[in-house]
């Protein structure tokens, strides 16, 4: 039995719990309940703790207080989704309760998951049983009877475990959604799944190792001028938004270039090639996402200098070249203005018009591709003006923008948009003039509120949800979150929905056409809508965002 907890200890069982968590983290994403494609908890709660990992990996914490409070804080900026966002609470409120702590024992481990639990709580709305909310409670309770019986670290932390998974077992009964999928919650079983790679450290046992796609990577440092048949040593990193495979690019940077290396994960994509157009390489790059990163070295220039025993900097090493240009872009942008804008989207058709309408800044991310509250965070500190509005445009990104209040040195204002749709509205009711911050959020908050948001998309699993018989690959037809309907034939659910909004009296239709929507198609939608509701003004604009076919603001 292990009895106390020290400060290497916690960063070996966080470690130990993200390793866990990330292997199991499809398991987790298949207790996904809802059949259309989305940020997966067990995607997001795993990437959640792999920030708090990396910080750890910098430190070494002489205290469980200190190990605690690092890993709040890399939670805290690496949240994603709501599942994220939540770890991160029951993270923080552990590091608030173990402050002034060097080692903990059973009694302060089981009072720092209460803590966890209390913050957890706190911070969500409307907190619903049958969750994470309700295993990670009952567990701690567990927690604290246990360091009554033995103040063992190594004890209490079991027990909670086992109440934990009994609780878990219960949420199906607890939550009529899981009840109709027969499917424990996911967060629930994130959790857990952690607490346990927790314990297996606390108790000794190695770090379980987790395959991860090696990125190649060459010596490019004492390449000789006669050698060079491409000029430019390109390197660069793209945020995905769109969840097409890379083949296509592959082949046109092999055609324009050699020496390709391209390593993935799920969120990005980096690319190393030698091409003498290197410009043509960023601009093909962005069809598949957004451009964050990019270094472009003239090798000529380079084995020059080394010819002549200067230093040259290799562009290979991607991870010391992501460092290098995310230090030089963490500067806070001076204020130009006394407000500024930012939306989250996907799609560079949707950014266009949000930059239309004036936001300043644009996170990449959506119903797929959920960002941290760290990437949230480092658009808003780059966005020129002393008040900042968030507009997160999806339900599951409204808690990440929600932890950067009080994070940047600006005033942050999240406008709890989620949609798109709403976003767009928000933005169109937008007073530059007006002096009062909180009179312009009512006023983007009530025209959010004014919006339906109509949406065709594809069942990504099969599943019996709302008392449909879903097939994977079905067409799905949501109105505001809910689903209508589903067919093989994407016309009937267009017509559905045009049906739908003629109902509702619609006057201005628009309708968002998404990646791999031909012209012609889109045209055919929204003379599908002038049809049916001859009394609206339909409008139909190219969106690109993935997963969506069409999004439809209807008002």
């Amino acid at each position: 039995m292990t009895d106390r907890i020290s400060g290497g200890a916690f960063k070996q069982m966080v470690a130990f719990g993200a390793a866990c968590i990330t292997r199991e983290k499809q398991a987790i994403n298949d207790l996904n309940v809802f059949p259309v494609p989305d940020g997966d908890t067990g995607t997001n709660m795993s990437l959640t703790i792999q920030t708090a990992v990396n910080e750890l990996r910098k430190n070494q914490p002489a205290t469980v207080e200190e190990a605690a409070k690092i890993t709040a804080s890399g939670l805290l900026r690496g949240a994603r989704g709501n599942s994220g966002v939540i770890l991160s609470l029951l993270f923080r409120g552990m590091s608030k309760a173990l402050k002034g702590v060097a080692e903990a024992d059973g009694a302060q481990l089981a009072a720092a998951m209460q803590e966890g639990v209390a913050t957890a709580y706190g911070a969500v709305m409307k907190p619903a049983e049958g969750t994470v909310l309700t295993v990670s409670r009952l567990a701690a309770q567990r927690a604290l009877e246990a360091a009554g019986e033995r103040n063992d670290a190594d004890y209490v932390l079991e027990e909670a475990i086992k109440t934990g998974y009994a609780t878990l077992a219960e949420t199906t009964e607890m939550n009529p959604v899981l009840k109709k999928a027969g499917v424990v919650d996911a967060g629930g079983k994130g959790y857990l799944i952690i607490l346990e790679g927790m314990l297996r450290a606390l108790r000794g046992e190695e770090i379980p190792e987790v395959e991860e796609q090696a990125e190649e990577k060459a010596d490019f440092a004492a390449i000789g001028d006669e050698d060079i048949t491409f000029a430019f040593d390109t390197v660069f990193i793209v945020r995905k938004t769109t969840n097409r495979p890379l083949d296509g690019l592959r082949e046109y940077l092999g055609g324009i270039g050699d020496s390709l290396v391209i390593g993935e994960d799920d969120e990005s994509f980096k690319v190393h090639v030698h091409t003498d157009t290197p410009g043509d390489a960023l601009n093909e790059a962005q069809k598949y996402g957004t451009l964050e990163l990019a270094k472009i070295e003239n090798m000529r220039t380079q084995a020059a200098d080394l010819a002549a025993g200067r230093k040259a900097q290799s562009t290979d090493d991607l991870d010391a070249i992501e460092e290098e240009l995310e230090k030089s872009a963490c500067a806070v942008a001076a204020p130009e203005k006394r407000y500024g804008f930012l939306a989250v989207c996907a799609g560079e058709g949707l950014a266009a018009v949000f930059r239309d309408l004036g936001v300043d800044r644009i996170v990449s991310g959506g119903q797929t591709m959920n960002p941290s509250t760290e990437a949230i965070l480092r658009e808003i500190d780059q966005t020129p003006s002393e008040v900042v509005f968030v507009l997160p445009n999806n339900k599951n990104i409204i808690m990440a923008a929600q932890q950067c209040v009080g994070l940047s040195e600006k005033e942050v204002i999240v406008v709890p948009t989620a949609t798109v749709p709403q976003g767009i509205s928000a933005m169109m009711n937008v007073d530059p003039e007006e002096p009062d911050a909180q009179v312009i959020l009512q006023a983007m908050t009530d025209a959010a509120a004014n919006v339906t948001t109509a949406q065709i998309t594809y069942a990504a699993r099969n599943s019996d949800f709302d008392g449909f018989a879903i097939n994977e690959g079905d067409y799905l037809a949501l109105c505001d979150g809910k689903l209508m309907g589903t067919d093989r034939n994407l016309d009937v659910l267009l017509e559905r929905l045009a049906r739908m909004a003629s109902d509702k009296g619609a006057e201005f239709i628009t309708i968002y056409a998404g990646e791999g929507v031909s012209d012609e198609d889109a045209a055919r939608a929204a003379a599908l809508f002038e049809t049916v509701c001859p009394q609206a003004e339909v409008s139909a604009l190219p969106g690109g965002q993935p997963v969506y076919y069409y999004i439809v603001a209807i008002e």
